[in-house]
């Protein structure tokens, strides 16, 4: 791996970044930020969101948005990030396939799933305004949190970096004037146990500083049967530290913050759908159970950053903003794919990820007919991935040893205005150009008798490598935006609009195609030649939305309606495959642009306060839903069949893209004693999921519905609450993700009766499953 380069963007990120915050610091003028705007969530619906960059009410934004604050996760007993796909209609988060931290997400079906480098994101995870450009350690644990939205459609001429599918915000509290101290702990099964301690002070009149320690911790869903490990545990240590300057009715907001995270969960271990084929191994009872033998190296994730978010007031109309951050991760996974003590498809991985991105923002507002926002977002990154494929029951220490390092630089520049062209209807215009470079240096290199010198193993190189490339390819791309809104009252909202979606292309990490060619005059693949087989284009999106969100019932009730048609066009999609290599089994990647999708979808969401003062006790009943209805195709899918280009667009699903998604909690706040009682219950519903683009009958989950609980006491002015929270108290049992290595019909991709495997002697065909009923108490305690 290249740790001279790792050094080299360590020093430089955090000189640049002292820099520019000297040089924000220096300014002639400065700016607020105001405070946080999750503060002013008024009754009724009346939600401040900063969506489109500046505080706006919820019902003015004219996109498709959810926001939840950090009170309602607190009351909910929400855990990490994954959890607000259950209440926000057209998405799922889910943690990748044999990992703890890494996130898999899709917005409007348009996500991705595979974490190796290479491959871009298309959902864009926001950890106070910076972009994560990888989605290890992207699973975030809620705490100390204030809001977290949702912003679902193409993101680009608002936001730093252009992400196709969406945007998921995650923003922290600001630091409060005065002296705090908060504690928050909890306790419950699977050995559940949990604590968080938020400190903070003034230094002065302007300055402020605090932070937060976080123990994360919980025992196994189910065991390693073959090393003793608890499977599906947790054990995590967490931390943010920030040092804030002004705001608070200063002319100035600098906000100075980092943020550390160390994993150290056991490897997730997934569960056999079928008995091995070579040792006729039985299907365990227990879904949470594992018996996969790979230890080394020992799963770990090590994830930290530092940011600087400044902004100044230039005029009574003018503010400037710049975001400067450096983040860098490292991670360590051992996957066994055939979940046996076998060494028959085991795949030791390091993924080494770091980013330095610049964001300079100039807005425009003077309370007139003008709004506008211009940016400039500047990204240079690199992730790394080292991976075995192991499959010694086939020959005797065979592997197939990956590096792929491909770095990314990318600049942009973007604009967005909104022109109020009568005191009801306002057009909003904007555009993005995006310029992306890939490099990539990808090396493939067979050994035999053990696993490579990289992971520590005895094999020998066999013959010379099957891929030795380095090359680079620059991807430009102009994105527009425009929407008009009409406001026939200022808490009604009718809106229409068109925004363009673009995700660079790249080089397929995995090294060796399935196109590859297998001979010319000198019998080894040319430059060119390796180019053409490695490479995959852009994809692009154009997405059309109407909608309509109104505060009703003098703000007691919230509705949100919106329809969208989305063409998306050049869809990347990757995997991997069994295949052969100068005469030796191995597996090969297979990334193409599969052609054409059609997306077209409807969502409404809705907050309502049925009844206030219940029998004149003060009581209040609410209600807060949301469903999603997706009918997500292929219209063009282009595969290669006996090397004749053949589309079967109709034998292919668009994955992680269920039909309906829906969800609704009914809550019930009463006045207890000096405090309030607040109970809750919710169901959570998800339609058929296919995993994969060739739908598969036992990794394919059917529809099913979760319901959760919660019941919390708050004393007067917060000052201190208990609660007793139930997730998924059914305990349904229900798959995210899995492998498979299985044969399947070229044409129809439908499995092959009697199943036989196409890599390994004892067949891959493996599940991880969502968690299981936990019920947990949590207290905190503030002052």
């Amino acid at each position: 791996m290249s740790k001279a380069r790792f050094r080299r963007f360590e020093s430089s990120g955090l000189a640049l970044m002292a820099g520019l915050g000297c040089l924000t610091f220096s300014a002639p003028a400065f700016a607020q930020e105001e405070d946080d705007p999750a503060a002013k969530e008024a009754t009724g619906g009346e939600i401040i969101v900063t969506a489109r960059r500046r505080e706006e009410r919820l019902v003015d934004v004219p996109i498709a948005v959810s926001s939840f604050s950090g009170e309602e996760l607190a009351k909910s007993g929400a855990l990490d990030v994954t959890e607000i796909a259950q209440a926000a209609p057209n998405v799922t988060l889910e943690p990748s396939r044999g990992t703890n931290s890494t996130l898999s997400a899709f917005i409007r079906g348009i996500g991705q799933q595979d974490p190796v480098s290479g491959f871009e994101q298309g959902v864009g995870i926001y950890l106070d305004d910076v972009y994560l450009n990888r989605p290890q350690a992207a699973v975030l644990d809620i705490y100390d949190v204030q809001r977290i939205e949702v912003l679902r459609g193409p993101q680009g001429t608002l936001y730093g970096r252009n992400t196709i599918g969406g945007a998921v915000k995650y923003v922290t509290k600001n630091l409060p004037l005065e002296p705090s101290f908060k504690m928050r702990g909890s306790l419950g099964s699977y050995k559940q146990a949990d604590l968080v301690v938020t400190a903070s002070t003034p230094l002065t009149d302007l300055i402020r500083v605090g932070g937060s320690v976080a123990r994360l911790s919980r025992g196994g869903f189910g065991k390693n049967l073959t090393t003793g490990e608890e499977n599906y545990n947790k054990d995590i240590w967490a931390g943010r530290a920030s040092l804030e300057l002004g705001g608070y009715g200063e002319p100035v907001l600098i906000k100075i913050s980092g943020d550390y995270t160390k994993d150290n969960s056991n490897a997730r271990g997934g569960h056999r759908l079928v008995t091995s084929f070579a040792t006729d191994t039985p299907v365990l009872k227990n879904v949470y159970n594992t018996q996969g033998g790979l230890t080394d190296p020992k799963q770990y994730v090590e994830a930290y950053g530092f940011a600087i978010n400044a902004s100044a007031d230039l005029s009574d109309s003018f503010t400037v903003k710049s975001i400067s951050a450096w983040r860098k991760d490292s991670s360590a996974s051992p996957i066994d794919f055939d979940a046996l003590p076998a060494v028959d498809l085991d795949v030791p991985a390091y993924y080494k990820n770091e980013q330095l991105s610049q964001e300079f923002q100039l807005q425009y507002d003077n309370g007139g007919a003008l709004q506008a926002l211009v940016g400039f977002y500047y990204l240079t990154a690199s992730a790394d991935t080292q991976f075995d494929v192991r499959i010694f029951n086939v020959y005797a220490g065979l592997t197939a040893f990956t590096e792929a390092d491909v770095d990314t630089d990318t600049w942009a520049m973007f604009g967005d205005f909104t022109l109020a062209l009568t005191d009801r209807l306002s057009l909003s215009a904007g555009g993005r150009y995006t310029w992306d470079k890939r490099s990539a240096s990808i090396l493939r290199q067979n050994y035999l008798g053990g696993g490579s010198p990289v992971f520590g193993g005895a094999g020998i190189a066999y013959g010379s490598p099957s891929t030795d490339f380095t090359g680079s390819a620059v991807f430009k791309k102009f994105t527009p935006r425009v929407s008009l809104s009409f406001k026939p009252t200022p808490d009604h909202n009718i809106y229409g609009g068109f925004s363009q979606g673009f995700k660079g292309g790249g080089f397929d990490p995995r090294g060796v195609g399935v196109n590859a060619p297998t001979s010319n005059a000198s019998g080894v693949p040319s430059d060119a030649e390796v180019a053409d087989y490695l490479s995959f284009k852009p994809e692009s999106v154009n997405s059309y939305e109407i909608g309509y969100k109104g505060n009703l019932m003098h703000g007691d009730l919230y509705v949100a309606l919106a329809a969208f048609h989305m063409d998306y066009t050049d869809v990347q999609i990757p995997g991997s495959a069994g295949c052969t290599v100068g005469g030796l089994p191995t597996f090969c990647g297979i990334i193409t642009n599969a052609g054409k999708a059609k997306i077209d979808g409807v969502e409404l969401e809705t907050n309502a306060t049925l009844a206030r003062d219940v029998a004149g006790a003060g009581d209040r009943i609410t209600f807060a839903g949301s469903l999603g209805w997706i009918n997500a195709r292929y219209t063009e899918y282009i595969a290669n069949i006996a090397s004749v280009p053949t589309d079967v667009s109709k034998y292919r699903k668009i994955q992680n893209t269920p039909e309906w998604t829906g969800s609704g909690t009914l809550g019930y706040d009463t006045p207890m004693g000096p405090g309030e009682l607040s109970l809750s219950g919710t169901v959570s519903f998800k339609s058929k999921t296919y995993q994969f683009e060739v739908p598969n009958p036992y990794l394919d989950q059917g529809a099913y519905a979760l319901l959760d609980a919660n019941i919390v006491y708050t004393a007067p002015g917060g000052r201190w609450s208990v609660g007793l929270h139930g997730k998924n108290l059914t305990n349904k049992r229900y798959k995210t993700s899995g492998y498979t290595f299985m044969a399947t019909d070229a044409l129809t991709g439908t499995l092959v009766e009697p199943l036989t495997s196409t890599l390994g002697t004892e067949g891959t065909l493996t599940a991880f499953y969502g968690n299981p009923r936990q019920v947990f108490v949590t207290a905190s305690l503030a002052f």
